[in-house]
This record gives structure tokens, sequence and C-alpha cells, in this order.
């Protein structure tokens, strides 16, 4: 294993001179907003060009659930073109030829996603009806006659793939998954596939199978750990691109042709390369890199490699984008700090570009929102972590505020730049928040990625102490009133820190966190099959590893949580089931300790709906109020 990693990290400077000169600035008043004004900005997502390029697919929740809209290229309002009142519903692509359109929904979040087509005439019909399946689209064929779909209907623990005839919806089985296989690509003349082969959350195999003969070779022979993933096959079916990081820290781009075998490097930067796509006929191809926890778009001339301009935008920067089939326009999506995603379109030719979509709040000054900066601290051990610092306006060096240490999920997740609703309302309100990135999160090298590998509850949870001694240190922090909050894995180290480090923080805040490691691990739903092992390598084998996981587990350890808890639930989540919260909220309140339990009878794992949002983020604002900022000097 590599160390260079850390040699990059000392590099690194601990603070940005960008927060030390916010110091020194003066704070401006800023108003104060309800979840309500905040709760008003549209979340928008997806850009499928319609046959004719003059509407655009998208999914948005302005009705308050996710439903599928078609919004006019020249501009104008969206048009709705599903109207649920009950279940997310998100857009997937239109048909080449035809105003038809593929969509897909699951029930009150249990991920047992469907795939729908609306016909012509409006009518709906499920292409993958079933109990308890699920379904997932894979992309067009190259000839635009038909399309793919995985599905895991004839065994619940892996997705087969299934071609569709786009006319008559007659499909035929192209690869049957019978050893725990990913599709992670296939090529436009549907005679190639890539295949990935977990082996741990670090390190995978790359395969290509040959649909004619059912034949399939392998293409990452590698010692070590490395991770593999295909970008793209080339319009002509020539070459396969993938994304490896196969004797280095960081994924760049490669390629391997199909005849001959010969495999060379394409694209290299000093990150992640996390994808590298063609446009329609490969004049262009984009790349996203994932430059320190922000998304960074580049376009290229397909042929020459030449780098290309794309237009700079204000309030935000460009995170995804997409190519019309014509290769006559880009559809792109940009964000900041303190504006939500809107979608725009880029006319190649013109250089016109058109913004589609006004999502943020209008109740809501993004003046009053705060920018965030990217912060490093040595933890524990001197290794250096990075994370997002959102100061809330009102805090002071003579008004010391309250803070939060924020854990993403994952475990292998990562804090990013970017609009956050929560955070940006939590600040809003007074509160310092420090996003944090502990080890083992993705984005900074595969030896810090792997730096939590069965250590879960120990030294990831130490750099969330450090962090909190970081926040302290800050001049208008109170390091007295430090609060600890996250969702999935951040909501099992937030049950973790008041278990393992009751005395360290303030309050703690649970949104559908995992309390018991062998449950969850010996419940993992069907699907996650492949990754299985991949999982137990990571976090540990409850067949082999019971003393283990259950001493890293909060609630074998809940008489030792003394701190005020509130916990979030979403009563159909597959991955962290409800009864894991149940206990938990069940063994804190035999403490006499302050405990707020919180239950959505139709979310999963995360919220789907706004009045869910509304209702949890209240609580939580009312939480931190009463047991943090209200905090008793002791």
């Amino acid at each position: 294993m590599q160390q260079k990693l850390a040699r990059i990290l000392i590099a690194l400077l601990l603070v940005p001179a960008a927060v030390l000169a916010a110091d020194a600035t003066k704070q401006r008043p800023s108003k104060q907003y309800s979840i309500e004004q905040f709760m008003n900005t549209i979340a928008v997502s997806g850009s499928s060009f319609s046959f004719d390029e003059k509407e655009i697919l998208i999914t948005s929740d302005q009705t308050g659930i996710r439903n599928v809209y078609a919004v006019p290229v020249a501009g104008g309002a969206p048009r709705a073109l599903t109207t649920s009142t009950t279940d997310t519903t998100t857009a997937v692509s239109w048909f080449p030829y035809d105003a038809r359109f593929l969509y897909t929904r699951d029930q009150g979040g249990n991920e047992l996603h469907h795939l729908y087509v609306r016909e012509k005439d409006g009518t709906e019909r499920d292409l993958t009806p079933g109990e308890k399946l699920k379904a997932q689209y894979s992309g067009w064929s190259g000839d635009k006659k038909s399309f793919y779909v995985l599905t895991n209907e004839r065994d619940p623990k892996f997705m087969d793939l299934y071609r569709y005839d786009a006319k008559t919806y007659e499909r035929t089985m192209v690869f049957k998954n019978e050893t725990g296989l990913d599709v992670s690509g296939l090529s436009r003349d549907g005679k190639w596939l890539a295949l990935v082969k977990p082996n741990s959350t670090a390190d995978n195999d790359l395969l290509l199978y040959d649909v004619a003969k059912n034949e399939t070779r392998k293409i990452s022979e590698h010692t070590g750990n490395a991770e593999y993933e295909a970008a793209d096959f080339d319009p002509e079916s020539k070459w396969l691109y993938f994304l490896t990081n196969d004797g280095s820290e960081f994924r760049r781009l490669r390629r391997y042709e199909l005849a001959s075998g010969k495999t060379e490097d394409v694209e290299t930067q000093n990150w992640d390369i996390s994808a590298s796509w063609f446009s329609e006929n490969g004049t262009y191809r984009a790349t996203l890199v994932n430059e320190d926890a922000r998304t960074a778009v580049r376009l290229y001339d397909g042929k020459s490699g030449k780098e290309l301009p794309l237009p700079k935008l204000p309030n935000g920067n460009i995170v995804s984008l997409r190519f019309s089939p014509s290769e006559k326009r880009i559809a792109m999506y940009v964000a900041g700090d303190r504006s939500s995603s809107n979608l725009y379109v880029y006319d190649l030719a013109t250089k016109k570009t058109t913004r589609l979509t006004e999502t943020m709040s209008k109740d809501v000054d993004p003046d009053d929102l705060v920018d965030t900066a990217v912060v490093r601290f040595k933890s524990f051990d001197g290794l250096t972590i990075p994370g997002i610092l959102y100061r809330a306006h009102q805090a002071k060096a003579d008004a010391k505020a309250p803070a939060i240490v924020l854990v993403h999920g994952g475990p292998g997740g990562q804090a990013r730049r970017g609009y956050n609703s929560l955070a940006q309302f939590l600040a809003n309100h007074g509160y310092v928040i420090l996003d944090i990135n502990n080890r083992g999160s993705s984005g900074y090298g595969k030896t810090f990625y792997m730096a939590d590998d069965q250590k879960h509850g120990r030294e990831p949870l130490w750099d969330c102490v450090e962090a909190k001694k970081y926040l302290s240190s800050l001049p208008y922090v109170d390091g007295n009133r430090v609060a600890i909050m996250g969702g999935s894995y951040g909501g099992y180290m937030v049950a973790a820190a008041l278990a393992f480090q009751p005395d360290v923080f303030d309050v703690g805040v649970d949104i559908f966190g995992v309390t018991n490691w062998v449950r969850t691990l010996q419940s993992i739903p069907p699907w996650w099959e492949s990754f299985r092992k991949a999982l137990y390598d990571e976090m540990g084998d409850p067949g082999t590893q019971l003393d283990m996981l259950k001493e890293v587990s909060p609630l074998f350890h809940a008489e030792k949580i003394k701190k005020p808890l509130i916990v979030i639930q979403g009563k159909n989540d597959p991955r962290v089931l409800q009864v894991e919260s149940d206990e938990l909220v069940a063994a804190v309140k035999k403490n006499n300790v302050p405990v707020e339990y919180v239950v959505f009878d139709d979310e999963g794992h995360g919220f789907t709906k706004k009045k869910n949002q509304i209702a949890a983020y209240s609580a939580i604002l009312k939480f931190l109020d009463a047991h943090l900022k209200g905090k008793k000097e002791t």
C-alpha cells in the first residue's frame, strides 16, 4: 500500500487563508428564515432531451414530492407529466423518436423501484411488474431500437440484464448474472458488456463480456488494492474507456482496445476522475473531476483531445452536463454554496446560454446565507483531515456561537461543497458547522479511503473528536456547546460518539443511523449480495467477528449515553431497519436522558417528501436550540 497520500496532505495548508481572512472581516447581520421558507426551494435533476430537442425531461419536487416534468429548451414554465402525491417518481429518458418517456417509482421509500413507460396517449405501463423486485434502467442501444434494463426478478440477490424492444416491449435476456457481477457499461453495438467483480470496498476487477460468444475476459490484472470502473465505450465500439487507481492514489482515465487488448492512459488529474463519456457521435468527451470536494467539469474535442471552453456562469459552477443527440446543445446543472442547483442549456454553435429553472426560494435572500470554506486540521495521529466549514453570520469573537460536527454517510461518502439546505438552515439560525471528511471518506486517495477499514467506532470517531477541538479553537465558536449530527453511517457516528466518547459532545442528532452492526450486516437488502463480501471486509463479518461488531455497536453500550439525543427514522427503511432506532431510543430513555424520536411512516433511507423534511428539520432546530444553544453553564 502506497504512502503517497500522507505526503500530499502534509503539503496542504491546515487552515486556508480565506478562513483566517474571514475572521478579520465584520460579519453582516443576517435575517433568519423559517424552515418552510427554506423548503420553498425546488430540487431538480435529470436532463434527457426530447427527440426534437425542444424539451428536456427532469425530476422536480415543486409540489412537495418528486414528479416528472418537461422543460422547454427555449425557456418557459415546466410542464407536469406525472402527478403522484404519494410515491417518488423519477425521470429517466425520453424515447428517441416520439413523445413516450421512461421513469421509475418505488413505494414509500422501500427502494423497490419499477421501470414505467408513459405512452403517447398518457397511459402508464409497468415494464417490470412483480412483487419485491428491483429494476434499473441501463441505457439505449446504439441504433435506438431498444433499451436495457437490470432486474432481480429471477434471483433477488442478482441483477440480470434484459434488452427491451422499443416498440413492442418484448424483451430478451442479455446477461444472466449468477456470480454476483455488476454491469458497469455496454457498447453502442450491443456486442460487449463491461462487468465489475467487487473484492472489497477498495478493490475490484473489470471484466469484458462478449455477448455473442458468452465469454468473459479479465482486463484488470493487478496486485494490491485497485478500483476499476467502466466509463464509456467509444461510439465505434472499438475502445472501452475505464477509470482506475491501479498504481496511484487517484483514479485516472484509461482505455482498452477491444480487438488487440492494448491499454493506454487517456487523462490524468491531481484528483479522482469520477466520470468521463462521449457525445452521441464522439464529437465531444466530458470529464468530471472530484476536485477537493467540488466537481470540476472539463470538455474535450473527442478526436484531438483538446480541451474546449465551457461558459462561466454566475452564482455557482457547472456540476454536471448532458449532450443532446444532435450534439448541438448541452444541458448543464449549475450550483453554488448559496444557490441551489439550476438547469441551463448551452448552444455549442452560438455560445448562448439559457437558464431554464428558478429553483431558489423567493423568500430567501442568498446574501443571508453563508459561503463555505475548505479547512484542514491534524487529527490525533497527525493525519490531516479535510472538512467543509459553514460560519454563521452571527458568529463573532464577542458573541461565540454553538457548533455542529456533521458526519456524512457511507462510510465512504464525502462532504462536498455546494448548496446544502439543512446546513444553510442551521447556519442561518446561528450554528457554525464543520462537515467533516473523516478518514475513510472518498475523494482524497485510496490510502485515506482505506484508513477506516474495520476501525469503526475508533479512529474515524476520534477524527470527529479532533474536529470538535478544531472548532473550539476558532475565536467565534463556543467550545462548550458542540453537537454531533449525521445520517446513515453518520447517524452511527452520532450514536457511537455519545456511547464511546460520552463527555465530548453536548448533543446528538441521529438521522436513520446504524446502532447494531450485527443485525444491519445480517439484514442487508438482497440486491446488495454482490457487495456483501466487500461490506464485510470494510465493517466486519457477523459470522466470524461477532464480538468485534458488538464492541463497536452503540446499542450494546447505550447505558453510557448521558447527553441529549434526537433520532429521526423512516419506517420503510430497507437498509437501517426501524428496530435499530426503536431499541436505541428505549435504551437511552432508561438513562433518564432527554431523547426525542421522530418516525415517518412514508419514508425510507432518506427524505423524499418536503413535508417530512420540514417536520424533521424543524424538530432538529428546536432540539438544538433547547439543549445546545440554550445549554446552561455547569
